[in-house]
């Protein structure tokens, strides 16, 4: 990396950037809201989840299937499925923007830089994607995404992050969701159950990442450089 793009991404990591006590309030609302602490909860906190916001599509009068339908196929069905991933989208971003401009992205850096380095080897700020990763696969994907096209994270973090998020996406709401029927003849907790599945994400990732390692040595490469110029 030149010496200008090291100046702009120390910038972006929040390295220049005064970090207050509106960041802190902004980051600890994304967290609860990406976490899904409240998401079952009977009280009006429940505002705060974030799939408690989007809510549901509705039904017509007397159908049993929503916005999707059921039993589409090929193109169409892909359309529609597409088209449910719109609020997501949009809710998801729309908070990210509006938290960030009081600098929880920043704040988010600081406070996961010595886990996710340590776990990973991934930076700090790639914390709240790690966080909405629990409950959801598409909001941990697009803030991602976001942080690659940022260039607050290069192509060897988001390989190796995207490793981790692929392994068992959506962890909290798969496994309670989707593993539902499973859950009172499992010989374990579904909290133990939980915790080896994030055990075995990180490992995933680690593969990857001492893959990536071995790679650059074996080659000689720069794992900053865009990658027309480690082949060049």
């Amino acid at each position: 990396m030149t010496e200008n793009e090291n100046e702009k991404k120390s910038s972006l990591t929040g390295m220049d950037y005064k970090i207050t006590w509106k960041s802190w309030v902004s980051l600890l609302f994304l967290i609860i809201c990406f976490s899904g602490i409240f998401s079952h909860s009977d009280t009006p906190l429940k505002a705060l989840d974030l799939m408690s916001l989007l809510g549901q599509f509705g039904h017509a009068e007397g159908a049993k299937v929503a916005l999707q339908g059921a039993g589409g196929s090929g193109g169409r069905d892909g359309f529609a499925f597409a088209l449910t991933m719109v609020p997501v989208t949009m809710i998801a971003m729309g908070l990210l923007e509006v938290c960030q401009h009081y600098g929880a992205l920043f704040a988010a850096g600081k406070l996961f830089q010595p886990i996710l380095r340590f776990l990973m080897g991934i930076p700090g700020i790639c914390g709240l994607a790690f966080v909405s990763s629990f409950t959801s696969s598409d909001v941990g994907a697009i803030m991602t995404q976001d942080l690659y096209k940022e260039g607050l994270i290069n192509d060897d973090e988001r390989t190796i992050f995207a490793a981790y998020q692929y392994a068992g996406s959506a962890t909290i709401n798969n496994t309670v969701a989707g593993g539902a029927p499973l859950v009172p003849i499992s010989l374990l907790p579904v909290g133990i159950i939980l915790l080896l599945i994030i055990l075995v994400k990180i490992l995933g990732a680690n593969i990857v990442r001492f893959y990536l390692i071995w790679y650059h040595r074996k080659h000689g490469n720069n794992p900053d450089l865009p990658m027309n110029e480690k082949t060049a």
